[in-house]
Order: structure tokens, then C-alpha cells, then sequence
């Protein structure tokens, strides 16, 4: 481990950028050329030695060593993906560096053909011939979860000719399109006119802005901003919709042949089967959110309208400051102190499996040209250590992203233990860790304000981001699914998706905010939909999960610390229903989302009644 810290000085103090040489020096390295020409040979090994004798080696009591080799296998290829998607993003405009993760992608997939026959062999194995294994091996007993999952995916998988020609056809298809969909969001710019006070005939100053920095003035308190970027946003977007409507058109497509040959019964079942989740239990948390859509995010904006002096909120108002809230600018240095000592303060251990983060080169900060927009943690391979990626801009929210993600890289920190084919937790509880981060952030913030004014500006950012989190990622999940229904019909038309779009809008934020004209195309740069088709649920499932997570802790704190930490290191080894059970919650109860919600409700019923009293 490297104990280079980069940093990069700008207003908000030095941000700190990526140290990628823990995983590799460079993208020309020996190291690196090294790695990809023995992951070729061992992928190559591998198959010529288990190929058709798997049922065989079962028998023998000699499987474990086929997991071993192919889960060391497994984190060294994730090593190389790794390095060659994070040097991407931290410039997508470089064409050196797309050439460089084209080269790699397209090398990982040809080598990785190999290794095709692997599961479908291995769900071939007679589940007697297979149960004896266990019992007779310990060390491949621990890997039983791994197995189970893999048997969930047996009644989909397709033959072996067919999955390679899939497995293949990846890197001209859905990943082909992902990187187009990438480049041309990184290079769109959009000029932000803002119209100048008293100059009746100036049409004022425009600067040409990146996504991140025009979507961020969107929740700037002047209101002139928001709306000039609103206006950059919907003129840029529209300049490219027929590109975002191919896109989307191709890619729902694709998924559709996927899906029909796999024999999916429900358009969204791959993505449940992926998170290791019922289909049940997320149209139960559907449901619930879409009921409680009046009491939530209707009642909170008709309130936000009120204050603002509007009949209505415009598009552009919806996640505006409050008129009197606090527009606090953080510097990095406080931003960390917060966050940490809310850490700190649910747990020292937690903080100290933190603290690395910033001081080794594992986050990268800094909003600069080219850069991809957005915030995530990649958790690479257990064998190295995640790397966070924000855009910092100084915000409150800013700084619960800060919390947000670093609970991911907390989570993967400790999953790690339990090596590349198990560390991985599915998305029903991939956002556990970053949800709770949020939340510990929160009560810190909440529980040192010292007015009853300050009390309200924290309470109302909170649950404008429990909205749209909760809300909108429900009402994302529900757009596609109308969208992907329809697509089965035929090809859309723009004007089509930009009307389900909108119903799906009008239904999620209620009477009170003002679908302005061009907001129908705001569907068009939402990176989910792309990358991750009906991702978005997991988002809700996290928030309401730690809700009633928080719930308990609030009751009795009393051993939660122990369970919570036995939670995140378990990461994919087991369901979420056995996770959730030491604190007595079942996410196949009804009750469970409604417990959830409430905490969101309850917000509000304080936000109504402190705004009599402010």
C-alpha cells in the first residue's frame, strides 16, 4: 500500500485524487502488460484442465481446489477491469484512455470466454454428488452460499455455444453503447445564460458548463441560476434526443432478446435474480411507496410551495434551498472532521476502518474537465482496497455524498474478508453501509443545532434527500418498467418516452410542483438506465432498510454495534433475510416498509409544525 497522498488545491481546500498505482504504476506498465498476458494463459489452464471433468473432480473431493484457483483467477482479472475503468473515468474526453479501457475490456472478454463452461458445469453437478462434497470439505462447505446462488441463475442459463456467443457479442453490444452513451455525456456542454438585472435588453453572461456543474446549479438559491441551467439542460438534451432515444431504444432491445431466450417471466426478474431478492418482496416495496406518495412527497412540496410564496413549485424549484436556509459553503477539511466524527461517534472501529481513505490516495475529489460525473465507490478486488469518486463542490449534500460513499468503501473494506466470489453484496443491501453513513451524518448535524431554525434547514435537506432517494428511485424503477413494456411492442418514439416520463412525474411529485416545458426530456441523462437496468429500486430498499435499521438502533442500542458490523462483513454470503433477522426485522413483511416510510412521514409531521414556530 502506497502512502502517497495527492491532492489537488482548490477552494474548498486540497481535494484529494487517485493514487491508482496500488493496483498498477501506469497503463503502459510491465506490471500491468504482465497481468493481462497470465490472466490469458491461466484462463486458457484452467479450461484445459476441468473442462467436462467437474462432476468427476466433485466425486474425487478435489473441487475446492478448482474454487480456489478460479476465485484468485477472479480477482486478478477484476484487478485489470478495475484499473483500466478507474483511469477512464478520471478522463473520459482522453482518447488515449478510451483506447485503453476499449483494448482492456474487449481482452478481459475474449480471455474470459474461457471460463463460460465454468457454472454451467458446475449446475450440472447432481445436487447429492454436490451435498456430499460439502459434508466431506470443510473450506468448500464456506463457499456452499456461492454455490446456492449460482443455482438460482441454472432454470435461465442457455447452452454453452449460445452463452459464448452472448459473452462475446457484449463488447460490440450493451457495452459498445454504455461507453457511447458515456463519451457523449462527458462531452456535452451547456450554456447557462443568466439573464442580467436591469439590462432589459442584454441577454446576459453564459458559460458553458459540464453536466455535474449545470445539474448543481439546480439547487443554487438563486433562482435566476436554477432556471438558466434548467433551460441549459432541457436545450442540450433536446439538441441529442434522437441519440438518448436510440440508445435507450437499443438497449431495452437487447435486454429484451436476453430476456426472451433466458425465459425471464418478468421484465425485471434479471435484476432480481442478481440481487438475490424475490420479486415479491420489491413489488411489495412498490407498493408501499406508491401509496405513500400523498403523505411523502405531495404533502412535503405543496409545504415547500408555501414557503417559496408559490401556487406551485417550477421543476427548477424542487430541490432548491429554502429562502432562509443556510448556503454554507464546507471546505474539505470540515467536511471530512464531520463526517468522521459521526463515524466516530456510532463507532471508533468504524471510523478507524474509515480513516484510510483519505490518507492513502483512495478518493478522488476534485471536479475537473472531463472527468465522469457523479459519485460512486468501485470496490475492485478484495486483494486491494476500494477507491471512492466524487465531484466535490462544497454543498451540505456534498458532504453527505462524502458519507454516503465512504459507507460503501467502509462495506467493501470489511466484505473483503470473504474473498472475490462472496465479498460482493447484492444491491438490496450494497446500500446499507451508505445509507447509514447518511443517517449517522444527519443525527450529528441534527442533534448540534442550536436554533430551531437551523433544526428545520437540516430537517428539510434531509428528507428532500430521503424523497429523492425513496420517491424518485421508485418512480424511476416504474418508468422502466412502462418503458421496457412498451419497447416489447415496438420501437419508441422520443415523444413517447417523454410521455411516460412525464405520467409517471406528475403521479410521483403530485399537483404541487410544475412539470415546466422540456422536463419530459429529463429522462434522457439518467446513468442508471443505461448501465443498470431497474438498479434504481435498491437505492429505495437501502433507505427504508436503514430507516428501520435506525429505528432499532434508536429503541436499543444495546449489541447493534456487534450485529451491524457482522451485517457488512458477512457481504454476499448471505441472504438478506438471515441478515436482517438478529435485529428482528423481515423485508417480506408489509409492516417492514411501513416502519421504513414512517420515519420519512414523521420528518414532515415535525417540519409542520416547526414552520408555525420559525
Amino acid at each position: 500500500m502506497n502512502n502517497i497522498t495527492k491532492t489537488t488545491k482548490t477552494q474548498f481546500g486540497s481535494l484529494p485524487v487517485w493514487d491508482l498505482s496500488d493496483l498498477y504504476p501506469a497503463i503502459d506498465s510491465s506490471e500491468f502488460n504482465a497481468d493481462l498476458e497470465k490472466a490469458k494463459q491461466e484462463t486458457k489452464d484452467f479450461e484445459k484442465s476441468y473442462k467436462d471433468k467437474l462432476a468427476e473432480i466433485a466425486k474425487n473431493g478435489s473441487l475446492i481446489d478448482v474454487i480456489i484457483f478460479y476465485e484468485n483467477l477472479s480477482d486478478l482479472i477484476g484487478r485489470i477491469g478495475s484499473f483500466a475503468y478507474l483511469t477512464y473515468v478520471q478522463n473520459t474526453a482522453d482518447p488515449e484512455r478510451a483506447k485503453f479501457l476499449g483494448d482492456t475490456q474487449e481482452a478481459l472478454t475474449n480471455l474470459s470466454t474461457n471460463l463460460i463452461f465454468f457454472s454451467l458445469e458446475l449446475n450440472q453437478i447432481d445436487e447429492e454428488v454436490l451435498q456430499e462434497a460439502f459434508d466431506k470439505d470443510k473450506k468448500l462447505a464456506r463457499y456452499k452460499p456461492w454455490f446456492d446462488e449460482l443455482r438460482k441463475a441454472k432454470p435461465y442459463q442457455l447452452e454453452e455455444r449460445i452463452e459464448e456467443l452472448f459473452h462475446d457479442k457484449s463488447v460490440t453490444g450493451r457495452g459498445a453503447w454504455n461507453r457511447l452513451f458515456d463519451e457523449t455525456m462527458a462531452s456535452l456542454k451547456f450554456d447557462v445564460t443568466i439573464e442580467s438585472k436591469g439590462k432589459s435588453e442584454s441577454k446576459g453572461e453564459s458559460e458553458s458548463l459540464g453536466l455535474e456543474a449545470t445539474l448543481t446549479l439546480l439547487s443554487d438559491k438563486d433562482e435566476s441560476k436554477r432556471k438558466a441551467a434548467y433551460e441549459a439542460v432541457v436545450k442540450t438534451l433536446k439538441d441529442n434526443q434522437r441519440l438518448f432515444t436510440h440508445i435507450t431504444n437499443v438497449l431495452a432491445k437487447d435486454k429484451e432478446i436476453s430476456d426472451r431466450w433466458r425465459k425471464f417471466e418478468d421484465i425485471a426478474d434479471s435484476r432480481h435474480l442478481a440481487n438475490s431478492v424475490e420479486r415479491e418482496t420489491v413489488d411489495a416495496l412498490q407498493s408501499a411507496v406508491h401509496n405513500a406518495y400523498p403523505k411523502l412527497s405531495h404533502r412535503y412540496y405543496a409545504m415547500k410551495a408555501k414557503w417559496f410564496g408559490k401556487e406551485k413549485l417550477n421543476a427548477w424549484d424542487r430541490n432548491a434551498p429554502l429562502p432562509t436556509s443556510d448556503d454554507t459553503i464546507y471546505d474539505w477539511k470540515r467536511a471530512k472532521k464531520i463526517v468522521m466524527d459521526a463515524y466516530a461517534g456510532f463507532s471508533p472501529e468504524l471510523a478507524k476502518v474509515a480513516e484510510p481513505f483519505f490518507d492513502s490516495g483512495w478518493i478522488d475529489a476534485p471536479v475537473v474537465e472531463g472527468k465522469a460525473p457523479g459519485a460512486f465507490a468501485h470496490p475492485t478486488v478484495p486483494s486491494a482496497h476500494p477507491y471512492l469518486m466524487l465531484n466535490y463542490l462544497g454543498k451540505a449534500r456534498d458532504v453527505m455524498t462524502l458519507a454516503h460513499e465512504l459507507g460503501h468503501g467502509v462495506h467493501q473494506r470489511l466484505a473483503a474478508s470473504q474473498g472475490s466470489l462472496m465479498a460482493s453484496t447484492p444491491l438490496t443491501l450494497a446500500e446499507t453501509a451508505s445509507v447509514f453513513g447518511e443517517m449517522l451524518t444527519f443525527r450529528s448535524l441534527l442533534d448540534g443545532a442550536k436554533t430551531k431554525k437551523q433544526r428545520f434547514a437540516l430537517l428539510c435537506q434531509k428528507v428532500e434527500d430521503m424523497l429523492n432517494t425513496v420517491v424518485r428511485q421508485i418512480a424511476f424503477y416504474t418508468f422502466e418498467r412502462e418503458l421496457h413494456t412498451a419497447r416489447r411492442k415496438g420501437e419508441l418514439k422520443t415523444e413517447e418516452i417523454n410521455q411516460i416520463w412525464l405520467d409517471v412525474s406528475k403521479e410521483s411529485l403530485g399537483d404541487a410542483v410544475e412539470l415546466n416545458d422540456g422536463y419530459e426530456i429529463f429522462w434522457s441523462y439518467i446513468p442508471h438506465f443505461i448501465h443498470s437496468p431497474f438498479y434504481v429500486y435498491a437505492y429505495a430498499f437501502g433507505d427504508c432498510l436503514v430507516n428501520s435499521l435506525y429505528a432499532k438502533y434508536q429503541d436499543n442500542s444495546d449489541g447493534f454495534v456487534e450485529k451491524y458490523f457482522d451485517l457488512l462483513k458477512a457481504g454476499g454470503s448471505k441472504h438478506h433475510s438471515e441478515l436482517l433477522k438478529p435485529f428482528g426485522l423481515d423485508a417480506s413483511d408489509k409492516e417492514f416498509w411501513s416502519l421504513g416510510l414512517s420515519m420519512i412521514s414523521d420528518m414532515i409531521d415535525e417540519l409542520e409544525v416547526l414552520q408555525d414556530e420559525i
